[in-house]
């Protein structure tokens, strides 16, 4: 039985590498992949997905209001579809996270899912809630904060680097707007407090933990 995977990180942990790199592994195997990447996310182009390191695949680009399950069954009527792979996935309705599901088990085709887990205020995305639930396998993509730790918050910044505490959920945007940190970190950042009136994470740094 086809299964339902997703892959979530911080930014910047290398998530469209990975999807690349399984899309690649099918097509080395004879088998016919398909990358859907949502129409928000419009950084490298509606239909392109794109990693830091410089790989890129076409895709095939979708919206909010799209039925994802008959988007796939479409692309079966027309030839074989080995697996889907869901880039930005946070981007994705319930209802969406639900018919990828029915990809799985009514079609048997398996789906893989790469997205972030929170947003910047460390809450769940709509999408990514959805999967943490429904997906048979949940693997974490890890990547680290400036001190070391491992990163687990999306901090969004300033032109001058400082946390930006308040805003629309959905921002795009690449290393310029967001940093990947521990929740130590995000903490201090989003602390409505001064800085200097955090002793305690001042103290953990001054020790070179933080």
């Amino acid at each position: 039985m086809a299964k339902l995977y997703f892959y979530y990180s911080a930014m910047n942990a290398g998530k469209s590498t990975m999807l690349l790199q399984s899309a690649y592994n099918y097509r080395e195997r004879g088998m016919t992949p398909f990358i859907l990447s949502p129409e928000i996310d419009t950084r490298e182009g509606r239909s392109t997905v794109s990693s830091r390191i410089g790989l890129s695949q076409q895709a095939i680009s979708f919206t909010t209001a799209d039925n994802l399950f008959a988007i796939v069954q479409r692309l079966v009527e027309q030839g074989p579809v080995d697996c889907v792979l869901i880039d930005e996935a946070q981007f994705l309705t319930r209802t969406q996270v639900r018919q990828l599901a029915d990809v799985c088990d009514s079609l048997d085709i398996p789906v893989l899912t790469y997205g972030l887990r929170t947003d910047f205020q460390g809450h769940l995305f709509e999408g990514s809630e959805m999967l943490l639930g429904w997906a048979d396998t949940l693997s974490e993509i890890k990547t680290i904060c400036h001190c070391g730790r491992k990163a687990t918050m999306n901090m969004r910044i300033d032109d001058q680097g400082r946390a930006i505490k308040h805003g629309q959920q959905i921002q795009i945007g690449g290393n310029e707007r967001y940093a990947s940190v521990c929740r130590l970190h995000f903490q201090q950042g989003m602390a409505e407090r001064r800085p200097d009136e955090l002793p305690l994470l001042d103290k953990l740094d001054d020790n070179g933990i933080g």
